[in-house]
């Protein structure tokens, strides 16, 4: 299994679940956007969401994604997970809570350390 990891707005989250669809938003890519490493979690956190509370860290298993996954360069050469289409639900297999801490920043939530191994 290959984690992918999202950052979303809970309500979004939540949305989602009732409705039985989930299409990120595209942050001027066809494809939405993703991270599968923590300090990318981090680095997107800290420069898209510093002082955003109510997000949430989906946890994505990649082998049970029925669309398109890409891995695709950013400005920095680094490769995140694109999904092109919408994500089906039951590819998701845990849902924290994640908030900044006091300064506004973000850091990588330890409880995910052990589905990465």
């Amino acid at each position: 299994m290959n984690l992918i990891l999202h950052i979303t707005q809970r309500n979004q989250w939540e949305n989602a679940q009732q409705s039985q669809i989930y299409c990120g938003d595209t942050l001027e890519s066809e494809g939405f956007i993703h991270c599968s490493t923590p300090q990318q979690v981090v680095e997107v956190a800290n420069s898209l969401f510093k002082h955003q509370q109510g997000l949430v860290l989906l946890c994505i298993d990649s082998d049970k994604v029925s669309a398109e996954i890409r891995y695709e360069g950013s400005q920095e050469d680094k490769l995140f997970p694109h999904i092109y289409g919408t994500l089906n639900l039951n590819a998701v297999i845990q849902v924290l809570n994640f908030q900044p801490k006091e300064d506004g920043t973000f850091a990588f939530p330890q409880e995910i350390v052990s589905l990465m191994s």
